[in-house]
């Protein structure tokens, strides 16, 4: 029989064999599936630890002022509006105060000149001897001032009542009296009968009433005349002129013939006439 050679092998090399064999240790395992994973996420470093919107602070600061920019309102815009509003406010101020204040100058020069043409007239009323010159009727001082007259009384308007034709002021009564009660009425009134000096008259006369009137023309005897002595140069008599030695307007006639003769002590309307 032979001999066969036992050979031991030391207990630790054998250990290590049984080891091997049997696989890593789980504790060996774990480290390399640690390792083969990665780190674990609490392993993460303190900036990757970070929320995500931080992240953006990585992008150049560039291209965050260009998106600010776009985004920004448009401060210009509210303050120049607010300057304008003021400067427009001024500007009508100062408009109205200069227009108040060209009235108020207007407004001063007239009344000067109004103070200084009342201090005219009144000095121009008295006479050297500072008293009131002496009045004369309106018939008197037509023959004593037959210029001044008219010149003084152009701008004078006929009363109230009144018809106005040119430069006289004509009255049609509404009631009757004699010739000479009619005449005594107009002179009353600072005229006197009507003189119809021109067709002029005899058509507005004639179209104004309605009625029969007295006017200023009587009989002198040989002629007729008017009341201011004037002779009778046109007239107007109808074909019917009746007997008489006053002269009557028939308004309700046409104007060419329409004068009637009638007695001075009937009674009729009558007509005044007053020139300024």
């Amino acid at each position: 029989m032979e001999m066969q050679e036992i050979q031991v092998e030391p207990e630790d090399k054998k250990a290590e064999e049984d080891e091997g064999a049997r696989g890593p240790k789980p504790e060996d395992k774990k480290a390399e599936d640690e390792e083969a994973t990665g780190p674990k996420p609490e392993d993460k470093t303190e900036e990757e630890a970070e929320p995500d919107h931080y992240t953006k602070l990585s992008n150049p600061t560039e291209n965050i002022y260009s998106e600010t920019y776009y985004f920004q309102p448009d401060k210009t815009t509210p303050s120049k509006q607010p300057g304008g509003n003021v400067r427009l406010y001024r500007a009508g101020c100062l408009f109205l105060s200069l227009l108040c204040f060209v009235l108020l100058l207007t407004i001063i020069i007239l009344s000067m000149k109004l103070q200084t043409g009342s201090t005219s007239c009144s000095e121009q009323t008295l006479d050297a001897g500072g008293r009131n010159p002496p009045t004369c009727s309106l018939d008197q001082c037509r023959v004593d001032f037959p210029d001044v007259l008219p010149r003084h009384l152009g701008c004078q308007q006929c009363s109230n009542g009144w018809l106005t034709l040119g430069r006289s002021c004509f009255f049609l009564s509404t009631f009757r009296l004699t010739w000479d009660q009619s005449q005594k009425n107009c002179s009353s009134r600072g005229g006197h009968l009507a003189v119809i000096s021109s067709r002029t008259v005899q058509t507005f006369l004639t179209k104004k009433g309605d009625l029969k009137y007295w006017i200023g023309l009587k009989n002198a005897g040989t002629s007729w005349s008017w009341i201011d002595d004037e002779a009778l140069q046109q007239s107007y008599w109808s074909e019917a002129p009746l007997d008489g030695d006053c002269g009557i307007l028939s308004s309700s006639d046409p104007a060419e013939k329409n004068w009637i003769r009638a007695s001075c002590q009937a009674s009729s309307y009558f007509i005044c006439q007053l020139q300024f």
